[in-house]
Parts: C-alpha cells; sequence; structure tokens
C-alpha cells in the first residue's frame, strides 16, 4: 500500500510540470508573448523618436534626478513615453549604441510576428543581422561624429561606438579603422547577397563584362516547394484581415434553447434547440519563393591572340539542379502563381442566419402532426444548414420508426414545403432526421470555400470541395480516393454548376506539372471556357487542334490513347517495384529512378466527360468499353474518371458503370427509380434543385449543398491562369492507330478464301446487313472463322467497314453484282 501511495504522489508532482511545460508550449502562450514584444517594440520606437525632440529638455532631469522626482506626476519629462522611455532612450542611445539602437525596435517587432504566427520569419538571421549592423553603424557614427556633438544632449554612435572606436584608433590608427570598417561593409553585404561580390569586382575593374544570369534555386528550395507552394494557392485578398499563417480556428457551434410548446395531453415537453456552425472569413497569404540567379563567362586575353572560352555543357546542369538534391517538377513553369481569392464573387448572406419564428413554427407544426397521428417524442433539435435545416427528433419509448417514416407526404403537407426527407434514424445517432428546407436559403460561395481551414489544411492528393453540409461543414472529397465519380441529376439542377466546382477547387490547389485533364464537351459549349488553359491544365491527341474533345470519333481515339497511357504507367510501375503512383513520384523526385531508363515524373489525369448518355447513344460499346477499363484499372497509375448525364436510366448508367463508380453524386431527379438508378436508393427525387445533391460513397448518403461558381468567375480564373508562362504544347497522348479505315483488312489473304465465303456473302445479301454473329449462328462456326470470313468480306469490296456497334453495310445489290465481284477474285 506504501509503495502504491508513494507511486500516486510521484504521478501527481510530475503532473503539474508537464501541465506548465504544454501551456508554455502552447500557441496562446507564444501569441501573447508575441503581442507583447510587439507593443513593446512600437512603445520603444514612439521614445526612441521623440527623444530627438525632447532629449535636450530632458538631459537635466534624467542627468540628476532628485529622489522620487520621476515617481511624480508633474516630473516634467517631456518624451512622449514618459519617464521610463526617456530613461530607456537615454540608455541605449546616448550610452549605448547611439542611433543604431534602432535595430533592437526592428528585432523586437520581428520576432512578436513570428511568435504570433503572422510571418515565418527566420529569427536566428534577424538576430544575427540586426547585431552586426547595430555594433558596425554605432563604431561607424561614432568615429564619424565623435567630436561633432560634444556640446549636443545626443550621441550618434553612443558611447559604444565613440569607445570602441577610439581605441581602434589608438591601436591600428584612423586609416586602418576606416579600413576595417570598409571590409567589415563588405562582408556583411556579402552574407545578405552574393550580388555584392559583383559589385566590388566592377569597383575594381569598371571593364568587366556583365555576366549572364540564369536562375537556379536552392536546393533546400527544391526539396520543399511542392509542400510549400501547395499551401500556396490561394493569395490574400485586399478585404480579408487574417494572420499571415493561414486561417483562424473554427468556432464552435452555439446552441439556442427555445420556449418549450405547452402540451394538452402531458406536461412533457420536447426540448428543442436549434445549431449551427459559423465558417468564419479565412484567409491565407501567399508566400513567394526567392530564387538566386548566378552567371559565369569568361575571356582571357593574349599578347598575340585571343581566346574564347564557351560556356562548358556541365554549366547546363545547374538549370536541373544537382543530383544530390530533390528533382522538383514545378521548376519548369516556377514562377506560377495560384489563382487568388479575389478573382471568386462574395456574397453578404456568408453568415448563417437563425430565423427563429421560422424554426418554432415549424418545431410547432411537426410536434402537432406527430401528436395527431398519437406519437409521441421526448425532444427535438435542429441544425440549420444553408438550404436544409434538420430536425433530429427523439421518439418516446415503444414508438415505431416505420409509423413516422410514413408520414412523410402529412409532414409536407403541415410545413407546406417542397422536399422533406426522413431519415429513419440517423446513421451513428439514436434519432430520427427530418430535413425541411428553409424559407430563405442561402447561396454557399466558393470562395467561401476555398477559403475554409478545412480546406487550407487538407493533406489530400486530389481535394475536391463540393460544398457545406447541413451542419455547415465544409465537404472535401478526395478523387483519388473515390477513385471515380459518377453525376447525375435531372436537367437545369446543377450538373454543369458542380463540375465546374470540382475543376475550380482542383485549379486552386494543383500545380500545372502535376495535373491534367481530359476534358469531353459534346454539347461544345459547356467547357469550352477552358480552352485558354490548354498549355498549362489540359491534355490532348497529337493530331487534336483543339484540347476540348466535342468529336465522338476523337473522344473513342482520346479514351484508347489513355489506355495505352494507363499501360506505359503501370509498366513504369512494374520496373520502379512501385504499387501506386504517389509511391512511384516519390522515388522519381529524391532521384531514385533514372530517366534515360524511360521513367518520368506521372501527373494526375483527371477526366471530365459530359453528356455520358450522348455518347452512349452515338458510340455505344467502343465508348463504354474503354471507360470501364480505365475504370477498373487506372487508379493506381493516377487517372481517374468523372461522369456526368442528364439521363439517369439503366441504359446509360448500366450495372457496369455503376460498379466501378463507387462515389456519386446526385442532384434533382424526376422519379424515384431514377434514384435507386443513380444511389440503389431513393431520395434524389425529394432533394429542392438549385445545387441541393447527395453524395454517396459507401454505406449512407450525405446531403450538400453544392458550392456555387458562376460562369464570369471561371473566366477570370482561365483569365489569371492563361498569362502566365505554360508549356510550349498542351500534354500530349500517346498516338492510336485508327482501325475504322481499314484496320485487320488490309492484312487479309484474298488467295486463300474460306470455303463459306460465297456463301456468307449470300446470306449477308440477302438479310442486307454484315453482322459476325449472323454468319455465326446460320453456319454454326466459331467466332474466329466468322470473323475472318467478315475481313474477306470488306476487303472483296462486299460489305463496308466496321460501324461501331450497328451492323455493317452490304454494298452488293443482288446475286449478280455478286458474281461479278466472285469472278473479279477468281482472275
Amino acid at each position: 500500500m506504501k509503495k502504491k501511495t508513494e507511486t500516486k504522489e510521484n504521478e501527481e508532482k510530475n503532473i503539474l510540470p508537464k501541465k506548465m511545460l504544454t501551456a508554455i508550449k502552447g500557441e496562446t502562450i507564444h501569441f501573447i508573448l508575441g503581442l507583447l514584444c510587439v507593443i513593446f517594440g512600437v512603445y520603444m520606437l514612439l521614445a526612441f523618436s521623440s527623444f530627438f525632440f525632447t532629449g535636450g529638455n530632458d538631459q537635466s532631469i534624467l542627468a540628476h534626478p532628485d529622489p522620487g522626482e520621476l515617481l511624480e506626476t508633474q516630473n516634467g519629462i517631456q518624451n512622449y513615453a514618459g519617464a521610463r522611455g526617456a530613461q530607456l532612450s537615454q540608455f541605449l542611445i546616448n550610452d549605448c549604441f547611439g542611433i543604431s539602437a534602432y535595430f533592437i525596435v526592428v528585432f523586437l517587432i520581428v520576432c512578436g510576428m513570428r511568435l504570433m504566427k503572422a510571418y515565418r520569419f527566420t529569427v536566428w538571421k534577424w538576430f544575427v543581422s540586426c547585431s552586426i549592423l547595430m555594433v558596425w553603424l554605432s563604431v561607424t557614427l561614432g568615429f564619424a561624429f565623435g567630436g561633432t556633438f560634444q556640446d549636443s544632449f545626443l550621441y550618434p554612435g553612443g558611447l559604444h561606438g565613440y569607445n570602441v572606436s577610439q581605441w581602434i584608433c589608438s591601436q591600428i590608427g584612423a586609416p586602418g579603422l576606416i579600413l576595417v570598417l570598409l571590409v567589415t561593409l563588405v562582408l556583411i553585404g556579402i552574407f545578405f547577397t552574393r550580388e555584392t561580390m559583383q559589385v566590388v569586382r566592377k569597383a575594381f575593374h569598371p571593364a568587366l563584362p556583365k555576366r549572364n544570369k540564369r536562375k537556379e534555386a536552392f536546393p533546400t528550395e527544391a526539396a520543399q516547394q511542392p509542400a510549400d507552394t501547395e499551401n500556396t494557392a490561394l493569395h490574400h485578398t485586399p478585404d480579408n484581415t487574417s494572420d499571415a499563417t493561414g486561417t483562424k480556428e473554427d468556432e464552435q457551434p452555439v446552441e439556442i434553447e427555445l420556449d418549450p410548446i405547452e402540451s394538452q395531453a402531458d406536461n412533457t415537453t420536447p426540448a428543442y434547440a436549434t445549431e449551427m456552425r459559423k465558417q468564419p472569413d479565412e484567409t491565407v497569404i501567399a508566400e513567394a519563393g526567392t530564387i538566386h540567379q548566378k552567371t559565369q563567362a569568361k575571356t582571357t586575353e593574349e599578347p598575340t591572340f585571343e581566346i574564347e572560352e564557351t560556356p562548358e555543357e556541365e554549366e547546363q546542369e545547374d538549370e536541373r539542379g544537382s543530383l544530390d538534391q530533390p528533382y522538383n517538377p514545378r521548376l519548369d513553369l516556377e514562377h506560377y502563381h495560384f489563382p487568388t481569392l479575389d478573382l471568386l464573387n462574395s456574397y453578404n448572406d456568408n453568415t448563417p442566419a437563425i430565423d427563429m419564428q421560422e424554426q418554432n413554427a415549424n418545431k410547432d407544426r411537426i410536434i402537432q402532426v406527430l401528436r395527431s397521428f398519437g406519437i409521441e417524442i421526448s425532444s427535438i433539435k435542429a441544425s440549420v444548414g444553408p438550404t436544409v435545416t434538420l430536425y433530429e427528433i427523439t421518439p418516446a419509448e415503444g414508438v415505431r420508426i416505420n409509423r413516422i417514416r410514413n408520414l412523410e407526404d402529412d409532414i409536407a403537407l403541415s410545413l407546406s414545403a417542397l422536399g422533406i426527407r426522413i431519415i429513419a434514424p440517423i446513421p451513428g445517432k439514436g434519432t430520427i432526421g427530418i430535413e425541411v428546407p428553409n424559407a430563405n436559403p442561402r447561396i454557399v460561395s466558393m470562395s467561401s470555400i476555398l477559403n475554409s481551414k478545412k480546406f487550407q489544411d487538407t493533406t489530400f492528393e486530389l481535394p475536391v470541395a463540393l460544398g457545406k453540409t447541413i451542419t455547415n461543414d465544409v465537404f472535401i472529397v478526395d478523387l483519388a480516393k473515390a477513385p471515380h465519380m459518377l453525376v447525375a441529376g435531372a436537367t437545369g439542377q446543377g450538373k454543369s454548376v458542380g463540375l465546374n466546382a470540382i475543376v475550380t477547387s482542383l485549379l486552386y490547389k494543383k500545380h500545372p506539372s502535376e495535373l491534367k485533364f481530359v476534358i469531353v464537351d459534346p454539347k461544345k459549349v459547356e467547357f469550352a471556357i477552358y480552352a485558354p488553359i490548354e498549355k498549362h491544365y489540359l491534355a490532348k491527341l497529337p493530331d487534336s487542334d483543339s484540347a476540348i474533345i466535342t468529336d465522338v470519333t476523337k473522344v473513342v481515339q482520346t479514351l484508347n490513347s489513355l489506355c495505352i497511357e494507363m499501360d506505359t504507367r503501370y509498366d513504369l510501375l512494374q520496373k520502379a517495384g512501385c504499387r501506386n503512383i504517389k509511391e512511384y513520384n516519390a522515388k522519381f523526385i529524391n532521384r531514385q529512378l533514372n530517366p534515360e531508363n524511360g521513367h518520368r515524373f506521372m501527373p494526375y489525369i483527371v477526366i471530365i466527360i459530359d453528356e455520358f448518355g450522348d455518347l452512349i447513344m452515338t458510340a455505344g460499346k467502343e465508348i463504354e468499353l474503354p471507360i470501364c477499363r480505365i475504370a477498373q484499372l487506372a487508379r493506381a497509375v493516377g487517372i481517374h474518371a468523372i461522369i456526368a448525364t442528364q439521363r439517369p436510366t439503366t441504359n446509360i448508367i448500366t450495372g457496369t458503370i455503376k460498379a466501378n463508380f463507387p462515389a456519386r453524386v446526385a442532384f434533382r431527379v424526376a422519379s424515384m427509380m431514377d434514384s435507386r438508378t443513380i444511389l440503389d436508393r431513393p431520395g434524389a427525387q425529394q432533394l429542392i434543385g438549385k445545387g441541393d445533391m447527395l453524395y454517396l460513397q459507401g454505406n449512407d448518403p450525405v446531403r450538400v449543398q453544392c458550392a456555387f461558381v458562376d460562369t464570369p468567375e471561371v473566366e477570370r480564373i482561365v483569365d489569371f491562369i492563361s498569362h502566365q508562362q505554360g508549356y510550349p504544347t498542351a500534354f500530349m497522348l500517346p498516338e492510336v492507330e485508327d482501325d475504322t479505315e481499314g484496320g485487320s483488312s488490309a492484312d487479309v489473304d484474298m488467295n486463300r478464301l474460306d470455303p463459306l465465303f460465297e456463301e456468307a456473302a449470300r446470306l449477308l445479301i440477302y438479310h442486307q446487313q454484315g453482322s459476325t454473329s449472323l454468319i455465326q449462328r446460320k453456319f454454326s462456326i466459331g467466332y474466329n472463322r466468322a470473323g475472318r470470313i467478315m475481313d474477306q468480306l470488306e476487303r472483296a469490296g462486299i460489305v463496308g467497314p466496321a460501324n461501331g456497334s450497328k451492323a455493317r453495310e452490304v454494298l452488293c445489290m443482288d446475286e449478280n453484282d455478286l458474281a461479278m465481284r466472285m469472278n473479279n477474285l477468281k482472275n
């Protein structure tokens, strides 16, 4: 027992120091200390500046003060910072370092800003710089004005500078001191920038030719820039005021208790609370990386002839970086800047507002309807979202959930609202949810989503910001883990805006070297707005004029080309011994893979297909098969697909498509059958439209209000990106051989016709349709032999080329025409 009590006492003694140490290391203490440093620095600045005007009047009082005189109210001190400020100025300026004492103020403010995390200063560099400059300037001013201000109250170099300069002069003389000051000035300049060496060279040799400037990033920047520039995707907007390290912490939800409702049946009253979460305005100030430029040019002169040395080839390796530092894929476009938040519209209704009258009225009606059917509840709570309010009710004991679920239409009738949706029960909670549309819905702006702390601090590979949930939480999905997304809904319910929101969020987070888009737009007008960023973010076939694909034949070729790219990437992953693109790129960045062996940095490829139903009607299996192959295999190599359709029918969204697209976004649809086609469950038919959607990835769907990004906003973003330096061309996909212009029929040996060739030709002329399956069925032969016969018929000109999933056209009209063609073949 004594040992246990002793161990408990020791643990209790150790807990307090740990808590104190944790508190000292905490962000709050750092912020308070930083704020005190900044305030004290401003106070010293005021005291120093006032000292130049009032120091003469205050000197007589400060030199021989009477006991307690400075503590009196009428002490006669004229310094704006008071008696203590006058004493501090007298000590630091006159008795110590002179005018260079201002560097103490600079260091205090810099240190305070670093502790407050307002700026990411390197404190030790600032300390060394300020200390060296303060001492050097003090000695210089003490030597220069040593005898000038003898009768003045001000010593420009302070007693420190005067005494040190006098001692050095006594040792090496005044010329020696001047040389020492010049040498230290040059060394200080070299410490700050290496361009000082070139200035010194020019001073000694004015005719020295200028050096060629070559851009080279620091080794540390090459390793850190991919991680740093992800957080600089969003630049500081003029109207926002936030600290420089990122965004503010999210505030806790505010719960408001409402007056209970009197019950005629009994005295029990459901407790009602309204819960909301506020999303603060958050900004991130971007930080620009520094680029160091270094050059070298040599000129050698001889008495009899001149030798001009050309730059060696080893110098070209400096642009790519040395092998001992990580490879930086962003160096190709190192001056690229991510779009800023001021390109997006901001709305005045971002702050959640609760209409208490509306909430109380809805609460009363829900309770009244449930009681009219004999259902009692013990509590009710409301979570107010941008467009929908979720009422969580806890039924009394013995109430069956099915009874409440069957009252969906009665509750909608009572509330006179559109789109009532009942969640019975809410997953993870012992309550039943009733979603009711708000009378005055709010717009969820894209700027508020991209400016949120959750989006800024996300570690997702491909973050897709869709909008806000009912609880006002920012909803972000990692497309790399999705890995493919199906977007469906009726016309005019927000699909195009949702696709633009997906593209916008990726543009704000990923560098052009890390992401490429393949955009298929059969309507030719939806995504044409992204054409100007072709050389930055888009991928296309080598023979394509535009990166926005609108031709159906080009769609098939592009998808087949992506399959080739997928197979090529898998071969590279196999050679590198990696399982996915993330591991492969990490090895390539760390220079563990040799580019001479075919290895390269792999950007993510996002395929966006709009109006998928129109493509299926036009090309059928030729479109569906490569999409399914990409959806099944391309996840590991960084190729992800997003398909959208306004026709959620089973012949468009087939079982194969649904099996390979686990992430599904359903906007409002017309019927329950369409909702079951998209989500495998009802619910999408009860949405209210205008961006209201259900996102399903897993067991239960999440209701989200899609972020609104307008066409002018997208135009400004695209214009901002297109005016920056891009790649010479778009990202080129592998070439694909076109099989529709002859294909395998060019290699058919017509000297060895199949014995069933003539009979098969008569069969096709009789039916007037060329089908391999028809030949297979009628002659009871295998598919391979029937395919060879069809190739021979095509080479003989009896049937036309393949026409997708449709039957081939028969070119022979009758038996006479066939006989003529057979004679030509025999001759």
